[in-house]
């Protein structure tokens, strides 16, 4: 073992959509989290991967905290959330520049004394007048006694690349958890299921509700190709023909850009059957969102 390698995990916790999915993405160079202008994109704990010379960065994207939806599966979504940061080494919490809103201040409480946490103003790119970050650089350090602050924009490589060194010192010495081509501790069905997931909310805009969940049926591998088969279920009779669209329209352009994004991700061909079914109530039966994979 390399005696001065450094492997850890790193909570990567928020508001829901404040850009915590879009970040990890970013620094392991995949696509391993979903994102879509919903809240609630993101429902488990998902590990992504970043290995270097003398370091592996194990990010744990988190569902964003909810206090909205008092249901079964929000409350296993924020059990996920407190179960990372219990057991994490480092922790990133991120807020967008120039706002701090009743949902961060919720999450405020849940940051570990015991551990450093270090603050990530993300979107600053998105703030015309520079001046103003100082004032809220200072404001939102006040609240909370953080071990380093990084303004950044989740988006950009160059931004990203800036926290490791910053991480480094934090991670515990020790091997690495992962081979170094790993950059997902998740399996390609889970990975395909949360795409088309992420297709859904992106092509049905605000006429689906956050109740839509995708279970992959089938994954085959045949060569270098992969047949894949999934059910979208959505909780209502009213929803479905929202998902399929008028002749099947909505229904085959969620398909044809998941399986863009899983050929891309997967290195390999992807033919992509899909359906849509009803389960009434799924969201709050704690049976049901175990059924569905939610801890």
């Amino acid at each position: 073992m390399n005696p001065s390698f450094r492997a850890g995990l790193i909570a990567v916790v928020g508001r829901p959509n404040v850009g915590k999915s879009t970040l990890v993405n970013t620094l392991v160079g995949a696509k391993v989290s979903i994102v879509s202008s919903k809240p609630q994109t993101t429902r488990h704990r998902i590990l992504g991967v970043r290995t270097e010379a003398d370091a592996q960065f194990i990010f744990a994207d988190t569902p964003g905290f909810q206090t909205q939806y008092r249901n079964a599966l929000n409350q296993a979504m924020n059990r996920t959330v407190t179960q990372a940061l219990a057991e994490v080494d480092v922790v990133l919490w991120l807020v967008e520049a120039m706002k701090f809103t009743a949902a961060d201040a919720r999450v405020l409480p849940l940051l570990p004394r015991d551990k450093p946490v270090i603050l990530v103003v993300n979107k600053v790119d998105t703030v015309a007048d520079k001046s103003a970050l100082l004032p809220y650089l200072q404001s939102v350090s006040g609240r909370f006694d953080f071990a380093e602050i990084v303004p950044l924009s989740a988006e950009s490589e160059k931004d990203a690349a800036r926290l490791p060194p910053i991480l480094k010192p934090y991670l515990p010495e020790g091997e690495a958890w992962f081979t170094e081509d790993d950059v997902t501790d998740r399996s390609s069905r889970f990975l395909a299921a949360e795409i088309v997931r992420e297709k859904v909310f992106r092509l049905t805009g605000d006429e689906i509700p956050y109740a839509v969940a995708v279970t992959v049926e089938s994954f085959e591998e045949d060569g270098e190709l992969f047949r894949i088969g999934a059910v979208i279920w959505v909780e209502r009779d009213t929803h479905k023909p929202i998902v399929l669209g008028k002749g099947g329209e909505h229904i085959k352009r969620i398909a044809t850009e998941a399986r863009q994004d899983m050929e891309k991700l997967f290195g390999h061909k992807v033919f992509l059957n899909l359906w849509v079914k009803v389960k009434g109530g799924w969201a709050d039966d704690a049976r049901l969102i175990k059924q569905f994979g939610y801890e």
